[in-house]
């Protein structure tokens, strides 16, 4: 029986895999730049946790079963919910603020489609500990500075930003209960991916009130943050979420990437544990799916049981920002393999072996090496030799066999030259690991 793989998986073949490693090891390069520290946590946890804390959508989107205890567990669907879980568990211990990143693997149960599949990769960066919007500005710059080290520019991508807890002081300045708040959300989110009427309709089941309906209709319509400021009447609270924006706006322009971000009041978040700014990262033609979302989650450790503690981050999964550099030409197939120091060409069967001890002593002195596993003419040697991106070859034939004298060619010259096997063996034992070895 030939077994396919499981739908909404990727199988990483080599080819595939350069690119993969590309995507992830550019998010932990620039987490490091930018301050954070690299964790991880376990591939599943307790059920409940994910049910009571991550929202309706991720909790109907659970991987989970029973193990033999007959306790319930979920394959990780995110990491927020694990990083608060051991950030409470040393709470004490751990100095402030805390900056973190992590790239799990993580499985949600869905339905595949372009840009989401049931496992994939996310780059998540949280700093715990800051109450100031300072923080949040500088995850975005943190997210932005990433994208622009692959090759996207402003013309490619737009930060859209909002605010959870200003929307929720406009909702009760339209005297809207709070017990309805989460379904307006819930409807806002989904403003932008369906047409106006079916969104007018949607937000009517909602909120049955027509005259508090306008209201929101005019709040959702606003495009300018200094519209907002201006034209519409609100609660001082509100007012107050509404310049932190503002300031926040200044604080990326002081940045230097006032030029990536703009307001957009249809921002949400689909998770139930956003409470303060929020935002979203797309491709500026609109048509793939947010690239990387975030925002402030200020009760999250506290409804985990540990102290109320400020905090904010993001995640970005690598799926739909694979998609955006392959069409933008950024990366293809074609990304090169990692050179390689030394090719051993055999032209002799008795001298595998050689070749093998030969290839061994390169690589414990730090250099890499790869060998033919069989005789073969020149010409497919020098093949091989360039198809691994080899810097040089190293020829083992009748010089070997006679004086135990090498070839040493440079692929890029062809200029070569024939050294004793011995001299070139001791010289390598000074060699230091990781470090190219140029003079040989």
């Amino acid at each position: 029986m030939k077994i396919q793989a499981v739908k909404g998986t990727r199988d990483f073949y080599p080819p595939q895999m350069r690119l993969h490693n590309w995507i992830l090891e550019g998010w932990k390069e620039v987490s490091l730049r930018n301050g954070f520290e690299e964790y991880d946590g376990p591939i599943f946890e307790h059920l409940k946790m994910y049910e009571q804390k991550s929202g309706e959508e991720i909790a109907e989107q659970l991987f989970s079963f029973e193990d033999r205890g007959g306790r319930g567990l979920a394959i990780r669907p995110e990491i927020t919910p694990t990083l608060a879980r051991m950030v409470n568990q040393r709470i004490n211990a751990l100095p402030k603020p805390i900056k973190w990143f992590s790239v799990p693997r993580v499985c949600r149960a869905e339905r595949p489609q372009k840009g989401r599949l049931r496992e994939f990769y996310q780059w998540n960066i949280d700093i715990i500990g800051v109450e100031d919007i300072v923080a949040d500005a500088e995850v975005i710059l943190c997210s932005v500075d990433y994208l622009r080290q692959t090759g996207l520019t402003e013309k490619d991508i737009v930060v859209k930003i909002s605010s959870r807890k200003m929307l929720g002081k406009l909702l009760e300045a339209c005297e809207i209960e709070q017990e309805l708040h989460t379904g307006i959300y819930a409807a806002l989110d989904k403003k932008a991916k369906i047409p106006e009427d079916a969104f007018e309709k949607l937000l009517e089941e909602k909120l049955p009130d027509q005259d508090k309906r306008e209201k929101l209709l005019e709040i959702f319509a606003t495009k300018q943050l200094s519209d907002l400021q201006e034209n519409l009447q609100y609660s001082s609270e509100a007012a107050e979420a509404i310049d932190e924006l503002i300031r926040l706006f200044s604080l990326l322009k002081s940045m230097g990437i006032s030029e990536y971000c703009e307001f957009d009041i249809g921002i949400v978040r689909g998770l139930a544990y956003y409470t303060g700014t929020v935002f979203e990262i797309h491709d500026r033609e609109g048509e793939l799916r947010a690239i990387c979302g975030g925002g402030r989650f200020d009760s999250l450790l506290k409804d985990f049981g540990g102290p109320s503690i400020p905090a904010t981050g993001m995640g970005m999964g690598d799926c739909v920002l694979e998609i955006l550099l392959r069409e933008k030409g950024i990366i293809s197939e074609e990304m090169p393999k990692p050179p390689v120091n030394y090719f051993i060409a055999v032209m002799d069967d008795e001298l595998v072996e050689t070749a093998a001890g030969l290839a061994a002593k390169l690589r414990l002195a730090g250099l890499s090496a790869e060998f033919s596993y069989k005789k073969a003419k020149m010409k497919k040697l020098m093949k091989q030799a360039s198809e691994t991106g080899a810097e040089k070859s190293i020829i083992l034939g009748g010089e070997y066999i006679e004086n135990k004298q090498i070839v040493l060619k440079n692929m890029e010259t062809s200029e070569q030259r024939t050294v004793d096997y011995k001299q070139f063996c001791d010289e390598l034992k000074y060699s230091e690991p990781n470090q190219e070895n140029s003079e040989k």
